[in-house]
């Protein structure tokens, strides 16, 4: 049963009062989010191996890199936006926006004539991927009951690899087409994930937390209910989840925070939790999947692999690889911990990177004379390195930075983690193919060696959020919760009770309080 609610918004919103049906709902939105980049970064790969492609645009080392990194570029001023958007307008509208931009930057591109016009079309592209990579986490962390966080925030970059997989069989697919639609065609095909989003954002809510943040209160507690109780708003974890929301963002009122982007970096304790939760964005660009990632063909050349046919099945198989690689690692950051994978999937990555080194600089020393087992050792390894980087990394990238920051700068914190991961993707895709032209195997060196310090701060700075709802995370950074009700975990498992009509009364206090200090920071 579909129920209509106000959202605070110009879009109004039919949701239903399931919460499995919602959260399938919420997961549908993640998945096709995410897969936009996905097919976008395995579509870039295949069309770089394909020959009528890169003859189209005749291009070098440094115009395939152009082509690929202006995406990056678009990436980079989305997120300026994005936080400012998704603040004031809400966090559905902001996906709309995005998911809008998207499909004008895809037209673009499918109908593009020259580097410039394909350039310019995939900045269009990134731009709007960067509004709704930054809204989409934020909303979804906010709104998936704390239980299904980790799965359902953690799946919005997992499916990466299902829009990347759908792009490697479409490329393989057109790749023997005697026309540029072999190219263009996958590029059109990109456009149907946005266009699903779209269908899904009327039947999905605004985020609560956002709508008490705007005064819409009764509003927020329905969404709360949907979320987490079939629609009860008398049910006790959503009485003690919508008290949570109620008394954290009061305290953050009263202490003055605003709004603006400026927040991030007002206080130590907000200067803090933006460094940690940012950090994830520039570690997993510079990790070293880029190579793979983009430059698979490149990749596979130094390890021997030249045929383009083979490199396109490659693609085909390294993303089934992949996509399991980071579904099981979603399961690790669910039940072990998003740290304890972090690190045990970084240290992977270090040994890997320097394994892939040593064989492709004994391949580089006698191509002639080199084994298939050396050659097909080689590949296994990237492989390797591939899956081990999916565990954590991909579900980690979104997942992670929204739990670490507060409301007041959730949206503009993570802004600038995407900011930042764009500006160092905007880098390593331009420079990664110039490097292994000129140097090969030690790329891979230099690669390793500054993981190690990437898997150092992890182990000194990180800290762990599994099992808190949001706004418990609190304690970590600031060491008291803002509420005095039990956790909500406590709650659900019965280890807790709560006097619901007690807090229902400390509820309307509190709210008319808020409003009140609401009222006074808008005038």
């Amino acid at each position: 049963m579909l129920r209509k609610g106000l959202t605070g918004t110009w879009m109004p919103a039919w949701v239903p009062e399931s919460t499995f049906t919602l959260s399938m709902l919420l997961l549908f939105c993640s998945m096709v989010q995410s897969a936009t980049g996905g097919y976008d970064g395995s579509m870039l790969n295949g069309l770089n191996i394909l020959p009528v492609y890169t003859d189209y645009f005749n291009l070098t080392p440094a115009t395939t890199g152009l082509n690929t990194a202006s995406v990056f570029i678009g990436g980079f001023f989305g997120p300026l936006c994005a936080g400012v958007i998704a603040d004031y307008c809400g966090r559905r509208p902001a996906i709309l926006y995005g998911c809008i931009i998207c499909i004008v930057g895809i037209i673009l591109q499918t109908a593009a004539q020259d580097i410039a016009m394909f350039v310019v079309a995939r900045i269009v592209l990134g731009f709007g991927q960067g509004i709704t990579g930054v809204a989409c986490p934020v909303y979804l962390s906010e709104t998936f009951a704390s239980r299904w966080r980790a799965w359902g925030v953690g799946l919005l970059n997992d499916f990466y690899y299902v829009g990347a997989l759908l792009a490697a069989g479409i490329t393989l697919g057109t790749a023997k087409w005697d026309s540029t639609w072999a190219w263009r065609a996958p590029s059109l095909f990109q456009a149907i994930f946005s266009f699903l989003c779209i269908i899904i954002l009327p039947f999905i809510p605004e985020s609560p937390r956002w709508l008490v943040k705007n005064d819409r209160l009764d509003e927020a507690r329905c969404v709360v209910a949907q979320a987490n109780a079939d629609g009860d708003i008398s049910h006790p974890v959503v009485v003690t989840v919508y008290k949570e929301i109620i008394d954290t963002l009061a305290y953050e009122t009263s202490t003055g925070a605003s709004m603006s982007p400026k927040e991030i970096i007002r206080t130590p304790g907000a200067r803090r939790r933006v460094l940690i939760g940012a950090s994830a964005g520039p570690f997993s660009c510079v990790a070293g999947n880029v190579i793979a990632s983009y430059y698979l063909g490149a990749e596979l050349d130094t390890a021997g692999i030249t045929d383009y046919n083979s490199q396109l099945k490659a693609n085909v198989v390294l993303n089934v690889w992949c996509l399991a690689c980071c579904l099981f690692g979603t399961h690790l950051a669910a039940a072990w911990g998003r740290k304890p994978t972090a690190l045990v999937s970084q240290s992977l990555l270090i040994i890997c990177l320097f394994i892939i080194g040593g064989l492709s600089k004994m391949y580089a020393d006698n191509m002639a004379g080199a084994s298939s087992a050396l050659v097909y050792g080689n590949v296994a390894v990237m492989f390797l390195f591939q899956g081990f980087y999916s565990i954590a990394w991909t579900p980690l990238l979104t997942l992670y930075p929204p739990e670490v920051m507060n409301y007041s700068i959730r949206a503009n914190g993570y802004a600038l983690t995407s900011l930042s991961l764009n500006c160092f993707a905007i880098v390593m895709t331009y420079v990664m193919p110039i490097g292994l032209t000129n140097i090969g195997w030690k790329m891979y060196m230099i690669n390793g060696s500054w993981d190690i310090v990437i898997l150092a701060l992890i182990a000194v700075y990180w800290v762990e959020t599994k099992g808190k709802s949001l706004e418990e995370i609190d304690a970590i950074f600031e060491g008291v919760k803002h509420s005095d009700v039990p956790d909500v975990e406590e709650v659900r498992l019965g280890r807790e009770q709560v006097d619901v009509a007690a807090i229902d009364r400390a509820v309307e206090q509190k709210a008319g309080n808020f409003v009140e200090d609401f009222n006074d920071q808008k005038a």
